[in-house]
């Protein structure tokens, strides 16, 4: 693995068999369409995508979901190098509708992800990534992959290397577990140098419903720097030392899957080239610059459809901004 500059991604990596018929539940649906999911793995797309260093840590089943899933990131120029095949297991699927009231179908066949070890890590690699990248969504739901998570963070902060975690919360997976889920994205946050939330996760972790409240309570636990993503409100980016909100770029929305991620690359790629990545959080220049060309990577995704599909290089960012302003 290239070192310098690298993000290494760690988290979930699944097929997503998305249902391609309207307002239909999984009871009723007939046809779907097979895409590369997990959060982690998108936004280590969206660095690879940007021209950025980007490896993913996880673990998929040595059958042809898995095989799917470690070429279309190679597609993508993400190092699989630590992506590993489990032989016992199968790759981890989900199965997603939309039914007519407009309520997400869902259901969950948990795989090979949850099932990497301390002991498979390769740890003087993990050791030579510029930056880690946690996208928490399957991975702290339990032992042993929440070991490796926690564990990795806790070395992570020793070496002082560069913490992002995204806590992804999603009810489906977390129903009637939300206070454990809460203490454990506490946990993690207190160990992070950048944060990326939404507003109903910013309220659920801090329990404040006042925005300035619950990003001070984030700060007092340690965080370094926590950008709020508000959708057509913008992003606030808030540091210790200062705080702002960053307008979203206006676009008409065709898919929104994946834009959270592609921001989070966005935001990340860019870090990744700096010569000390936690200067990020002590500078409101850069977070601003730095934050209005993640939101412009989110809006191109939301005219796209599919998650890494819709992912844009940096010729088309660069081309997007004049139509947007």
């Amino acid at each position: 693995m290239n070192s310098y500059g690298t993000v290494l991604c760690v988290g979930e990596l699944l097929i997503d068999f998305f249902c391609t018929e309207v307002e239909v539940s999984l009871t009723e649906g007939r046809q779907f369409t097979k895409q590369a999911g997990g959060a982690p793995a998108n936004v280590s797309a969206a660095i690879a995508r940007l021209g950025g260093r980007s490896a993913l840590l996880g673990k998929v089943g040595a059958d042809p979901f898995g095989r799917f899933l470690t070429q279309t990131l190679e597609q993508q120029q993400v190092d699989t190098s630590m992506l590993l095949a489990d032989t016992s297991v199968p790759t981890t699927l989900a199965f997603v509708s939309r039914a007519a009231d407009g309520e997400r179908d869902f259901v969950f066949h948990r795989g090979a992800d949850r099932l990497l070890r301390l002991e498979e890590l390769d740890r003087p690699a993990i050791r030579k990534a510029a930056l880690l990248h946690f996208g928490s969504a399957t991975a702290l739901l339990a032992d042993p992959f929440r070991e490796v998570y926690l564990t990795l963070m806790e070395e992570a902060e020793a070496q002082g290397q560069f913490i992002s975690f995204d806590p992804n919360y999603r009810e489906d997976l977390w129903n009637g577990r939300q206070e454990e889920f809460i203490t454990l994205s506490r946990a993690a946050i207190r160990r992070s140098d950048l944060i990326k939330v939404s507003g109903e996760e910013l309220e659920l972790i801090t329990g404040e419903e006042d925005c300035a409240a619950a990003l001070d309570l984030l700060h007092d636990w340690g965080a370094g720097a926590v950008a709020v993503t508000l959708g057509k409100d913008g992003t606030l980016i808030s540091s210790p030392g200062s705080r702002m909100r960053i307008p979203s770029i206006p676009v008409e929305s065709v898919d929104s899957t994946g834009a959270g991620d592609a921001f989070s690359g966005a935001l990340l790629w860019q870090i990744s080239r700096l010569p000390a990545p936690a200067s990020f959080i002590h500078s409101p220049e850069l977070q601003q610059t730095f934050v209005r060309f993640a939101n412009q990577v989110g809006a191109i995704v939301c005219t796209r459809i599919g998650a890494m599909a819709a992912l844009p290089t940096l010729d088309e960012v660069q081309a997007f901004v004049p139509h947007s302003s």
